[in-house]
């Protein structure tokens, strides 16, 4: 739980977010033809744009901040916060999180708000929790639960929380870990009678262990044309490009985002992993130094990181970090209006 993994963790999660978010429902050929040139980001000349994956994981570190850990304070102010964050008019939430936020704002309670649904939302924001509570296994049940239930109760969702949660706790020992090892790591969190995720997960170990590329690996489990918003379709992919590429930020992520589909989550999971191993200092400088973005900047991304680890680390609650609201809005209107250019975009040539 050192200060390098949470910030690690966290703007990994910003930067493979922003990376893959330009690639999202486009083919390999697609993607080749439209943005030839992969060095830099490629959502608006060259600049980056978070989305709602990097979103919820600052919330869940905010409320983590302001929880210590308690399981029911975290509960609800991740609620409260996912409530506020609707009001910000964000562009592409899911569908299963939409119903569940609308739930809390008509009084539902954080324990009752969720929909049954396997989509990816619990997942994309539970890296931050391994990296916290990754030594304390009790605590990272309760907290992964939490967080997944409020807005997913199919367990399928939990499963999926759970193994990205393991994973980023992995990888933040700054270790290689052998698959097997992960695999076993994972069967004994959730039970071996989860047979379906974990024969998946098996699967993930031993492509990566034979050195397959990611994208046959997806291909082989039926994401040939793209990686759905599916929680058994992302999380065993993520799981196979993490362990064949433990430490280094860049190859992982380029290699999850020629996968197609879902791009932006697959590989914001896939960076908070892989940045938990490798820190700041592993990801793209340039990556960095072009992620256009307010007031989500990496400036605040590090500050939430560094308050984070001194609650992790004295176990006592802080003031979450303050955001500057008033321009959250505004942003949300141009981060809009520049994801429908990208869809006008893709009606015209070169196919």
């Amino acid at each position: 739980m050192n200060q390098k993994s949470i910030t690690g963790c966290l703007l990994g999660t910003a930067i493979g977010d922003a990376f893959g978010l330009p690639y999202e429902g486009l083919s390999k050929q697609r993607q080749n033809k439209l943005f030839p040139n992969r060095k830099n980001h490629n959502f608006l000349f060259n600049k980056g744009m978070i989305s709602d994956d990097t979103e919820h994981t600052c919330m869940v570190a905010q409320s983590l901040i302001v929880s210590a850990g308690n399981t029911s304070i975290f509960t609800k102010q991740l609620a409260f916060r996912l409530r506020w964050w609707l009001l910000g008019l964000p562009a592409g939430i899911g569908y299963a999180t939409l119903k569940s936020i609308i739930k809390l704002w008509l009084g539902f309670s954080p324990h009752k708000s969720g929909v049954f649904s396997a989509g990816n939302g619990a997942a994309m924001r539970s890296a931050i929790i391994g990296v916290c509570y990754g030594n304390d296994v009790q605590k990272l049940r309760e907290l992964v639960r939490a967080s997944t239930r409020l807005t997913h109760t199919d367990i399928k969702a939990e499963y999926g929380a759970l193994a990205v949660a393991l994973a980023a706790s992995t990888a933040s020992q700054q270790l290689l870990i052998s698959p097997q090892i992960y695999y076993k790591k994972l069967k004994n969190l959730i039970g071996s009678e989860q047979v379906e995720f974990l024969w998946l997960i098996k699967q993930a170990c031993d492509s990566a262990e034979s050195q397959e590329t990611t994208q046959s690996f997806a291909a082989k489990i039926g994401s040939s044309k793209g990686i759905t918003g599916y929680i058994y379709h992302t999380v065993p992919v993520v799981i196979q490009a993490w362990l064949k590429y433990q430490q280094d930020y860049q190859t992982a992520i380029l290699e999850i985002v020629a996968c197609g589909g879902d791009t932006d989550t697959t590989a914001a999971i896939l960076g908070g992993i892989v940045g938990a191993a490798v820190g700041k200092d592993g990801i793209p400088q340039q990556w960095l130094d072009n992620l256009w973005e307010y007031p989500r900047n990496i400036k605040w991304m590090e500050s939430l990181g560094i308050r984070l680890a001194e609650v992790c680390q004295r176990h006592t609650k802080q003031s979450s970090l303050p955001l500057p609201v008033y321009g959250i809005f505004l942003r949300n209107i141009l981060f809009l209006l520049i994801v429908i250019f990208h869809g006008f975009r893709r009606l015209f040539p070169p196919y």
